[in-house]
Formats: structure tokens, C-alpha cells, sequence
């Protein structure tokens, strides 16, 4: 039962996170510091899917799966949760290369935003 739970956690961490990478620009116009924490976030996850690494949160969420009886999954988080809603004919190295870029150009435009409004603002 605690396995499942902890799992269950992992899921929505690692849900919680790719929404942060992919949104999280637009907290920083909010509130700027941020940017401190979000930056990395998206460095890790363009890094991470034109790579085609891993997260490390998948690993993790199988084990407690396995340890709860479950049964885990192969591949990544996208594969195996999102993908069938977003890429229902599956996940190929083209798309994973085109959310990688996806996400650094959206967050590049929204900081690229920021700082013009910033400068307009000084």
C-alpha cells in the first residue's frame, strides 16, 4: 500500500515537473526569482529528451511499483502516460527531439518577453 502511494507521488511529481519545464515561464512573470529555479528545471528536461536519457523519476516509480505488486512499465513517463493521449501512433526520435526544441523555444520566447519588458520598464 505504501509503495503504491509513493509511487502514485512520483507520478505526479513527475507530471508536476515536465508542466513546470514547459510552463513555468509564465510564474516568472509573476515572480521573478523563479527564474532560479526554473532555468535548470529547463535545462534538465531539453537535455533529457534530446538525449533520449531517462529521468531518473521512472526508475524510481517502477521500483515502487514492483515492491507494491504493480506492474511497472518500459520506456520513459512520456512513453507510457502521456503518449498515448499527445502521439497515439507512439513516440519517435523526431518527436522527441521536436518537444525538446518545443520547450526550449516556448521558454525562450517567454523570457525573451521578460526581458524587453524589463528593459522597457528601467
Amino acid at each position: 500500500m505504501l509503495h503504491a502511494l509513493l509511487a502514485d507521488l512520483i507520478l505526479l511529481l513527475h507530471l508536476a515537473f515536465i508542466l513546470f519545464v514547459v510552463l513555468g515561464g509564465l510564474l516568472v512573470y509573476r515572480h521573478a526569482w523563479v527564474a532560479w529555479l526554473h532555468v535548470p528545471a529547463v535545462a534538465w528536461g531539453v537535455v533529457v529528451e534530446l538525449m533520449s536519457w531517462i529521468c531518473p523519476l521512472t526508475p524510481l516509480e517502477n521500483r515502487l511499483r514492483a515492491l507494491a505488486g504493480q506492474g511497472g512499465y518500459d520506456g520513459d513517463f512520456i512513453g507510457a502516460y502521456l503518449l498515448a493521449v499527445i502521439y497515439p501512433d507512439g513516440l519517435t526520435r523526431e518527436i522527441q527531439i521536436g518537444l525538446g526544441l518545443g520547450a526550449l523555444l516556448l521558454n525562450l520566447l517567454v523570457y525573451g518577453r521578460l526581458l524587453a519588458r524589463r528593459r522597457r520598464n528601467a
